[in-house]
Parts: C-alpha cells; structure tokens; sequence
C-alpha cells in the first residue's frame, strides 16, 4: 500500500518534537530506553501539567486538531476545553481514540500483568483494530508516537509488540505515558469529546465520508487521586458536560436522525455518575450500554440544506466534583 494523502504520523511529528524541546516548562520528563526507544513521563514520576496535556492532546490527534482552554465560567464550572478540527475521521477515529488493546500477563512480564488502550498516530500503523479496514486508512511512516494511559512504564514485551507491529526501529518510536490521576491525563482523554461523538456516529452507521468538521467542548475536572474516581470523572465530563456540533453532507433526514440518537441521554444508563456505572458492571466496559458513550449536547448541521438540528443538554449538576 502507497502512503496516504495524509499521515497522522508525521503530522504529528514537529508538535511532538516541540513537546519534548519544551518538556522542564510542561514538568514533564524525558528518556530513552535500553534499545532506544523515547519515553515520556507526563504524570507518573513528575506532576505534569494542563499544558502538556492540551498538547498532548493535539499530537494524539495526528496534528490535524487543536485543542485549547477556554477563557470563562460556563454552566458553573471555571475551566473548559474546546477542540476543533477539519479532518474529523482521521484526527479522531484513525488517531485520538483509544481503541489498541495491549496486553500482557504476569509471566510475560516478570511481574504484574499489565493491559493498556493505546491511542494516537502510531495506531495507524499497526493497525490492530477493524475500525482501519472500514475507514479505507493505513498510515506509513518511520517515526510513529502511541499514547498510553498508565501509572508504569510499559514492560519490554509491550514495547517489542509495538515496534513489530508498527514495524518501526526504536529510535522511531515515542510512548507518551498519561496517568488518568495527572493534569495532563485528565486533560488528554476530556479532549476526546469530539472523538466520543465521531464513534458514535460511527455505530449508529453514519457515514463517516458525510462528517465534515466537528468541533466541542466539555469542562475540565480536576483529577482524582484514585484511578477509577478520575475515570468516572474525565467520563461524566462528556457524558454530562460535553457539547459537540458536527457538520455533515449526504441524506438530510440521516443528519436530522443522527442529531437525535446522538447524546448520551439516549442510554438508560443515564443519569448516573460513570464511576457508579462502572463499579455495578463489575469494573467491565463492555458490560455498559455503548450508547451511554457520547456527549451530553449536540448540533448537526446539514450543509447541503443549510438546516441544524438540536438534541440533549447539560446536567453538571450530576458529577461531584465540587465541595457542597
């Protein structure tokens, strides 16, 4: 296979060539393992930082997003991300989401078992998942960076199924680390309110040829301390705060459903905090409803007829994160 028209490999290279020139600024922390390949820390030995995370965000993306703070309160909460960009398939599904299973087991690795989501450009290369078959896209490129969110360095049999599977040298590979429990970690996975509207579309059937540009927002909860209260938290962020307008071509009554079935509202599920959620399916993702995994609110707009279609709302009244 030709490279693509557009790799989110290198796309993403110069953001994360600044990342690491800027990284004593963003407390974060740099190294080179024993073959080569780049670590970065962005929360697990150092504190990180909202910054690192906001650019993290952008490299998950494959350089075809961006991702910023938001200046003022909204709906009583001080702190809100907004992202943004024009190549919606590629930067969300072929890139940001967190779909790579990485596994490995006690024994393979000398320790503890160890099971991360891996997410970012480097995906696109191994392409481990089905979701590359049915967007049409393999990246091709020989430098490749993959997002993890953990608390340890990944051991050598996860780096060595990366490399192979990526088909990459270790000098060409970066593993970007992002504890949910840090700034950064919070900040990354929030930045996926867009990306959590794209994957839906996707599973309503959607075709995703039609999306145009998205763009959203969703509030910025201070991380937790505990690993499944910062995931419920980064989670209700977009399930109760999340705003996304998509623009869309195609059918116009496929844009009107769409908007419709869209929020997560449409779950039974809703309307409870996801850390409760998730401790009564047994700590099991896929014992959830998928449609609980949206935002909040949304905007379809059909460009074709000049229509824009309105469903669910905010309910920030729902997460906990502030003292009564």
């Amino acid at each position: 296979m030709t490279a693509p028209a557009i790799s989110v490999n290198r796309a993403a290279a110069p953001l994360l060539a600044r990342l690491l020139v800027d990284a004593v600024r963003l407390r974060i922390a740099t190294s080179t393992d024993a073959r080569g390949v780049t670590l970065v820390d962005a929360g697990i030995e150092v504190p990180g930082s909202i910054e690192a995370g906001l650019r993290i965000a952008e490299v998950c993306m494959g350089g075809l997003g961006a991702v910023r703070l938001a200046p003022g309160e909204r709906a009583g909460w001080p702190t809100w991300l907004e992202v943004r960009t024009s190549q919606p398939v590629l930067a969300c599904l072929a890139s940001q989401y967190a779909g790579w299973s990485l596994q490995a087991t006690k024994e393979e690795t000398g320790g503890r078992k160890f099971f991360a989501l891996g997410s970012g450009p480097a995906r696109a290369l191994a392409c481990k998942e089905n979701l590359y078959a049915q967007l049409g896209y393999r990246d091709r490129s020989d430098e490749g960076v993959l997002v993890l969110e953990v608390d340890r360095i990944p051991p050598p049999v996860i780096v060595d199924k990366v490399l192979r599977d990526c088909a990459l040298a270790p000098q060409g590979l970066c593993i970007v680390l992002t504890p949910t429990t840090s700034l950064a970690g919070t900040t990354q996975v929030v930045a996926r309110v867009v990306e959590v509207a794209l994957h839906k579309a996707h599973e309503l059937g959607f075709p995703l040829e039609h999306v145009m540009e998205g763009s959203g927002c969703a509030p910025l909860p201070p991380p937790s301390p505990d690993a499944l209260e910062a995931m419920g938290r980064t989670n209700d962020a977009i399930l109760y705060g999340g705003q996304v307008h998509l623009a869309v071509r195609g059918d116009a009554d496929a844009a009107r459903d769409l908007a419709m079935r869209l929020p997560s509202s449409c779950s039974p599920d809703h309307g409870r905090p996801f850390a409760q959620l998730f401790a009564a399916a047994g700590h099991d993702f896929y014992k959830l409803d998928p449609a609980l995994f949206a935002p909040a609110e949304v905007w379809v707009s059909h460009l074709d007829s000049g229509r824009t279609w309105h469903a669910g709302r905010l309910d920030l009244d729902l997460p906990r994160w502030r003292e009564p």
